[in-house]
């Protein structure tokens, strides 16, 4: 059985991990950043892009590649972590513009046939934007890190910033 104590420390360890929070908001930031960019370019407000995959800019580059920064930032950036962190980067990215945009372009073509039979017409559609174009991954890539280093360097772990608050002691 976990005591109290010890759930407590592992809070206070995952709130003192600066590149896992980080990594996080950066996430999370590029995920409201296309609620800005629905209304902004396509003058729609649509809340439910919050929790759509796909669009600009790509939420999981902006993760991993803020992450993989993070990394390299606190063990250097020679640090065979880094190296994987990298590499798990790439993967992510290359997933997103590659086999979850074709799948989502597959859905579309499925899509139009359900539409032009009449006797599918009682089916689902099924989701369409999957994946990324290359620039909504590219630009999330540069998104991630541009929110972690800072955050990292400049406040540091959430649990530096609630200490500051006064909300934990040392």
């Amino acid at each position: 059985m976990i005591s109290p104590e010890t759930s407590i420390d592992t809070f206070k360890e995952l709130l003192d991990n600066a590149v896992l929070s980080w990594g996080l908001i950066a996430c999370g930031g590029a995920q409201v950043s296309k609620l800005i960019f629905e209304l902004v370019v396509k003058k729609q407000w649509r809340p439910a892009v919050l929790f759509e995959t796909g669009g600009m800019p790509s939420s999981h580059s902006s993760l991993v590649t803020g992450t993989a920064a993070g990394v390299g930032l606190e063990l250097g950036f020679s640090h065979p972590a880094f190296a994987l962190a990298t590499t798990v980067a790439f993967v992510v990215m290359y997933d997103a513009s590659g086999i979850r945009r074709a799948a989502g372009l597959t859905a579309e073509r499925v899509n139009e046939l359900i539409e032009n039979n009449p006797n599918l017409l009682n089916k689902l559609p099924l989701k369409e934007n999957l994946g990324h174009k290359r620039m909504e991954v590219l630009i999330g890539s540069l998104f991630g890190p541009t929110i972690a280093l800072p955050g990292i360097i400049f406040i540091g772990s959430p649990l530096d910033f609630c200490e500051l608050l006064g909300l934990f002691s040392g």
